[in-house]
């Protein structure tokens, strides 16, 4: 391997990886507060993702900048993520873990056939909504956009960061995995506090549709499942519950991926659900997870 095709699958790898982290930023905040796998997550990026497959056109045709269907999208996936907790998940959130699973599946076939009923199945490919040059040094081209994508998905963490740990807000998230009826007993409104993580959760998985579509343009009803799978395992290698985590895991599954590929192509997705598995059998709770005990 020559040192340009190194420097170049490194930069594919970290491109890759922060969509990934952003996804599972999406998982980790919605397990950190109620303890449940959102299987659905991976959805509300294709929901996000058409979304700025319509409203980037009717931004250009009125004259307006593109970048603002990234707000619409943003709108769209957060009502979707409180709706869907609300009307799907809180009413079975007693009913234990089992139920709480069967139902993300149910929601994520759910919004797919859904989806499959609105826009048809048939792909579409998505509007750029920036176009950035790319610069090529030594036989390495790198993508300004590839720098914007990995920016933005180290910019959201750092927030995500602050914001748990140094608002009233965030400590109100903290407390409620803790102890809901002492959270309850202290005046935080338990139900509120799940449903603004939901928003949250699913407002992130509008910029990783931005992020996504800005590599790859293009839009199908089941890109979400994919995606949400690998986000899913990048989550639990970096440590699901835990923000850093999240990005470490996700820059560490695309770079899996990308070298993986680069040397044997057929056998990435194999590899990449291969480490899950090696993972969850040498450190269950992940590269910044702790190892806890619970009372029996």
């Amino acid at each position: 391997m020559t040192l340009s095709l190194f420097i170049q699958s490194l930069i594919n790898g970290l491109n890759q990886g922060a969509i990934y982290a952003l996804i599972a930023l999406g998982y980790t905040m919605v397990y950190g507060i109620i303890r449940m796998i959102n299987f659905a997550h991976g959805d509300f990026i294709m929901i996000g993702s058409y979304t700025l497959f319509y409203t980037i056109p009717l931004m250009v045709n009125a004259g307006m900048p593109a970048w603002l269907a990234v707000v619409a999208a943003v709108a769209v996936c957060a009502v979707l993520g409180i709706l869907v907790e609300t009307f799907a998940y809180r009413p079975v959130r007693k009913a234990g873990s089992m139920s709480a699973l069967i139902t993300a599946l149910a929601m994520s076939i759910f919004l797919q056939n859904l989806a499959m009923v609105l826009f048809g199945a048939k792909p579409h490919n998505v509007q750029a909504i920036f176009s950035l040059p790319t610069i090529t040094v030594g036989g390495v081209s790198l993508p300004l956009n590839v720098l914007l994508t990995i920016a933005i998905g180290v910019v959201i963490m750092l927030g995500m960061q602050i914001f748990v740990k140094g608002t009233k807000l965030g400590k109100a998230m903290r407390a409620v995995p803790q102890d809901k009826d002492a959270s309850t007993l202290m005046g935080i409104n338990v139900n509120r506090i799940i449903t603004l993580t939901f928003c949250i959760g699913s407002s992130l998985a509008a910029v990783a549709a931005l992020m996504y579509c800005a590599t790859y343009p293009r839009v199908t009803t089941d890109m979400g499942s994919m995606m949400g799978m690998k986000a899913f395992i990048a989550a639990v290698l970096g440590g699901i519950g835990i923000i850093p985590g999240a990005m470490i895991g996700g820059i560490l599954v695309g770079l899996i991926e990308i070298f993986v590929k680069l040397f044997a192509p057929g056998w990435y997705e194999a590899v990449t659900y291969g480490t899950l598995i090696v993972i969850l059998l040498v450190k269950p709770s992940g590269i910044l997870g702790k190892n806890t005990g619970e009372k029996v």
